[in-house]
């Protein structure tokens, strides 16, 4: 143990400001950050691990962060591993695919250690990793009836934007509305059910 104080010179006389009695090192330690942290991803699974001295392993936790390698890190996700081992997994139902990931880790001596006590580390270094695969099928089926069903009112609100248009034309001209209206809707309708048709 140690004793610690902070004196100061005041006016010609020595002062002792704060002391702190019985201070002990071991319960005020900022450890290192984990080293060398690497990844491996499956389809199943994405497995990362990292190093440590081997003599603080058994009384040390963790905590890992990942997030989309494109966003910040703010809005990251945290994980806990469930065992003092300096590993962890991440199923792969909790990653998109195709998108790149980066994760990093901190220690700090776990909270069943009675002996030391310590503040968290910093970050480590990171890695990065990326579920293989493209979009499922049924991301792909959503995204063609959105399609469908953002057309089909898009295409009545237009039929009935031409039919009011041509039926307003047709009150300030002379020419007959079966010469301007019917051809151009029946043209129109035609783009729009072969246009449905390959939607399909």
């Amino acid at each position: 143990g140690y004793r610690v104080s902070l004196q100061g010179n005041f006016f010609g006389h020595n002062h002792t400001y704060i002391i702190f009695a019985e201070y002990n090192p071991r319960k005020h330690i900022k450890l290192d950050p984990p080293l060398n942290i690497q990844s491996n991803i499956t389809a199943s699974k994405c497995q990362i691990w990292w190093s440590v001295p081997w003599y603080l392993v058994e009384i040390l936790q963790y905590e890992l962060q990942y997030k989309e390698y494109s966003m910040s890190w703010e809005i990251a996700l945290n994980k806990t591993p469930p065992s003092s081992l300096p590993q962890i997994e991440i199923e792969a139902t909790e990653l998109r695919s195709g998108i790149a990931y980066i994760a990093r880790v901190r220690c700090k001596v776990s909270e069943n250690e009675d002996s030391y006590h310590s503040q968290w580390s910093e970050w480590s270094q990171t890695t990065v990793f990326q579920r293989p695969g493209v979009p499922k099928l049924s991301e792909k089926i959503l995204n063609t009836r959105t399609m469908q069903f953002l057309f089909i009112p898009l295409s009545f609100g237009t039929l009935l934007y031409l039919f009011w248009n041509c039926k307003l034309s047709s009150r300030w001209q002379k020419a007959s509305p079966a010469l301007t209206f019917p051809r151009q809707l029946l043209s129109f309708s035609h783009s729009i059910i072969c246009t449905m048709g390959i939607l399909r």
